[in-house]
């Protein structure tokens, strides 16, 4: 894996994530990233994502290799590669038997819970995120 990709999070297969090829489902890649954005903002940020407003403004997943069972678990790396005003864009990589299976990439935004409005990221997470990932925060 990439070394810019500080924060790893390791994902233990199930039977369930099977399609009928028997590789993991093309869905479940979104789940793994879904469960490393969930674990990096928990613990670079210190914000629970199921505890804050923020929602998916896109999705993209470009699949490299089929992975199966036997591969145990995945690995998937994530990091920031900027800051918006209300966004935060995060890449990954997910990694299986020491080989790339795919990249994704999802923006993430800070909205109000109650009203829906979008908001500017709070200043403890822009600090969290800048000091982690070694960037000159430029918004």
């Amino acid at each position: 894996m990439d070394d810019a990709f500080r924060f790893r999070e390791e994902i233990p297969l199930r039977l369930r994530d099977l399609d009928q090829m028997n590789h993991v489902n093309n869905a479940v890649y979104a789940t793994f990233l879904e469960q490393t954005r969930s674990a990096y903002f928990r613990e670079v940020v210190g914000a629970p994502l199921e505890e804050i407003g923020a929602v998916i403004a896109d999705l993209a997943i470009e699949f490299e290799q089929a992975i199966t069972l036997d591969a145990g678990h995945v690995t998937v790396g994530a990091r920031a590669t900027d800051l918006g005003d209300s966004s935060v864009p995060l890449v990954y990589e997910v990694w299986a038997d020491g080989e790339r299976a795919a990249t994704g990439e999802t923006t993430l935004v800070y909205v109000d819970r109650t009203s829906g409005e979008v908001r500017s990221l709070p200043d403890s997470w822009r600090a969290a995120i800048t000091d982690f990932e070694e960037f000159d925060d430029r918004t």
